[in-house]
């Protein structure tokens, strides 16, 4: 399996005042594997530590600060010499540990040649609790379940990705059906590594739910586990009325959905944790759709997805036999599935802020509005080829945008002020909207993001 976040690791690796690197993620979305992985293709050595119950790594930790002191003893620990130019170190669940995490201070500050690599699938949840973090001495990435295009690679469809990638809609447009294929898969799959693979491995559609209703549980399990007793009551039922919130129309969050009569500061600890977990995505509200976005963002009002769109499916009771009911499946899961999967691809996206926008009656919506830093961008998400954007062009004439966006089961398409990119190019987003931006513009607007 290929992760494209392993790049970004060796980008890392490359520099040459590089920090002790976080990678930030829910469980089970490939951490682990990805920091061995990494370690075992671009360093002669590693040390992986996993923190979880560790008892001789809380001693280690806890005495002192002394970077050659705990070096001698993870070197005593793994049971090899612990070379600062060849050797990865490698530190599993280390928001377990939280003076391990404090420690990386020190490791920045007096001994920047050890090359260190930390992952935490609770880390948000041990900062709530008080952890000392090390501000500004650590760098972080963020990792998400497999997007669609490293789906398609799993699947063995490389020659796909590779025509995404140059381009070439004509030819995509005349391969449009078997990319539409792929999608349904991964609506149904979603992007859980271990999901992935088995399903690239046996295309056993029951297996999958197996494992992704094991993985859930896992997830619950994790409630009673870390959360604070009082809390994990709302924490399931917030988590479990997640699907309700979005078949609704308006998929803005109520918080009447998880019972009737509550009230949000009932429920604003609960959703904090599942945020700090990586386990959901806030998606807020922008009052107006003026540059930078953050400044215009309304905290009350917000859409609230999943981690990984399979997930969704299986808490759906998505049956296998929607999958070969042509294009049904994306009609009538269109609210649910279509805009967790768009925000999805978003999400492995670099340096974008993702917003909705409804004007003030709620007769008009943008379903995502997108900052990259230079332009504001209106994304409208349909699940079909319907091609109706009544509240696009409302949007449109009331703040003129230099491009907006519809993407759908329709081909790709450029018109005078709109591009249309089909569901399976979202992740192309920023390439195409350069490419828009450069031949309407004719350079007139900077585009280098």
């Amino acid at each position: 399996m290929y992760r494209l976040a392993i790049e970004q690791l060796y980008t890392w690796k490359a520099k040459k005042n590089k920090k002790p690197l976080i990678i930030r993620g829910a469980r089970q979305v490939g951490k682990t594997w990805l920091m061995k992985e990494f370690a075992n293709a671009a360093y002669e050595s590693s040390v992986y530590v996993s923190f979880d119950n560790n008892q001789r790594m809380q001693d280690l930790f806890t005495v002192n600060f002394d970077v050659e002191r705990i070096i001698t003893g993870l070197e005593l620990y793994a049971g090899q010499k612990i070379n600062p130019q060849s050797t990865v170190l490698i530190f599993d669940e280390i928001q377990e540990v939280p003076k391990a995490l404090t420690a990386l201070k020190y490791f920045n500050e007096n001994t920047p040649q050890y090359q260190i690599i930390c992952a935490g699938s609770m880390l948000g949840v041990a900062l709530r609790q008080g952890t000392s973090f090390p501000v500004g001495k650590v760098e972080f990435l963020d990792l998400y379940p497999l997007s669609f295009t490293e789906f398609m690679l799993a699947m063995g469809k490389e020659q796909f990705v590779d025509l995404l990638h140059k381009g070439d809609f004509n030819m995509v447009t005349t391969f449009k059906t078997s990319f539409f294929d792929l999608l349904k898969f991964y609506y149904y799959v979603g992007g859980m590594p271990e999901v992935v693979q088995n399903f690239a491995e046996n295309k056993d559609f029951n297996e999958v739910r197996e494992i992704q209703q094991r993985i859930l549980d896992a997830y619950e399990q994790d409630f009673s586990k870390h959360a604070p007793n009082e809390v994990v009551p709302r924490i399931r039922m917030l988590w479990n009325s997640i699907p309700a919130q979005l078949t609704k129309e308006n998929k803005k969050f109520i918080y009447g959905l998880i019972r009737e009569g509550a009230r949000a500061k009932e429920y604003e600890l609960a959703l904090l944790w599942l945020n700090d977990c990586g386990l959901v995505h806030k998606v807020h509200r922008v009052t107006k759709p003026l540059l930078p976005l953050k400044a215009y963002e309304e905290l009350k009002a917000f859409k609230l997805f999943l981690v990984d769109v399979g997930l969704l499916s299986c808490m759906l009771r998505l049956k296998q036999d929607t999958l070969l009911d042509g294009n049904e499946l994306f009609k009538e899961f269109k609210g649910s599935l279509t805009e967790q999967y768009v925000l999805q691809q978003l999400k492995t996206l670099k340096d974008i802020g993702i917003y909705y926008w409804t004007n003030d009656r709620g007769s008009a919506e943008i379903d995502f509005i997108v900052d990259n830093g230079r332009q504001v961008i209106p994304i409208e998400v349909k699940a079909e080829v319907n091609l109706q954007a009544k509240s696009l062009k409302s949007y449109r004439g009331k703040f003129n945008p230099a491009i907006s966006i519809r993407t759908s089961m329709a081909d790709y398409k450029k018109e005078e002020w709109l591009l249309n990119l089909p569901l399976y190019a979202v992740e192309l987003m920023n390439t195409a909207v350069a490419h828009f931006l450069c031949e309407h513009f004719e350079g007139k607007i900077d585009v280098d993001r």
